[in-house]
C-alpha cells in the first residue's frame, strides 16, 4: 500500500466522523519540511471553519499515530476547480469531464494527456482527446489527475 493510501486509511474514520467526504491525501516527502494535503468535501462546498474544524482533528490523529517521521507541514484543502482525482470511483463520477493526466510509464511516446474521460472499465480509463483519438489509459500508471475546469458563457 503507497504511503497516500496509509494516510488516507487512517483519516477517513475522522473525516467522515465530522461529516466531510475525504477526497484524497497528497503527500509529498521532502529532507527539509515534507507536506501532508489532505482533500475535503461536502455538499455545498468547503468554507474555511470546515478546513480549521478537519485540521484540529486530523493533527491529534497525526500527533498520536506518528505515521510521519520528521517535520511536515499540514493542509486541509477542497478540491477546488481543477479538482485531483484519486481512485476509479472519482473517474467514474466525472466521466464527460476533460482532464489533464500524467503516466508513470509512457504510452508510445506520450506520458501526459489532456482528454476527455469518456469510460471507465475495471482499471482501465478511456480517453478521448481533442483530435478524436481514444487511448486506454491503465489506472494503475496514472500518477496524476485534474480535471481542467469549464468556464461555459450563456
Amino acid at each position: 500500500m503507497k504511503k497516500n493510501e496509509k494516510l488516507a486509511a487512517l483519516l477517513l474514520p475522522c473525516v467522515e466522523a465530522l461529516g466531510y467526504e475525504l477526497v484524497g491525501v497528497e503527500y509529498h516527502p521532502n529532507s527539509v519540511n515534507s507536506l501532508l494535503r489532505v482533500y475535503i468535501d461536502k455538499a455545498g462546498g468547503i468554507e474555511l471553519d470546515d478546513c480549521v474544524a478537519v485540521n484540529e482533528q486530523v493533527s491529534g490523529i497525526l500527533d498520536v499515530e506518528d505515521p510521519i517521521s520528521g517535520k511536515y507541514t499540514l493542509e486541509i484543502s477542497s478540491p477546488g476547480l481543477d479538482r485531483p482525482l484519486f481512485n476509479l470511483a472519482d473517474f467514474r463520477r466525472f466521466i464527460g469531464s476533460q482532464a489533464k493526466i500524467r503516466l508513470s510509464r509512457p504510452i508510445g511516446k506520450q506520458r501526459n494527456f489532456k482528454a476527455e474521460i469518456i469510460a471507465v472499465n475495471d482499471h482501465l480509463i478511456t480517453v478521448q482527446e481533442a483530435d478524436g483519438k481514444q487511448t486506454e489509459l491503465d489506472f494503475n500508471y496514472i500518477e496524476v489527475t485534474r480535471l481542467i475546469p469549464s468556464f461555459r458563457s450563456k
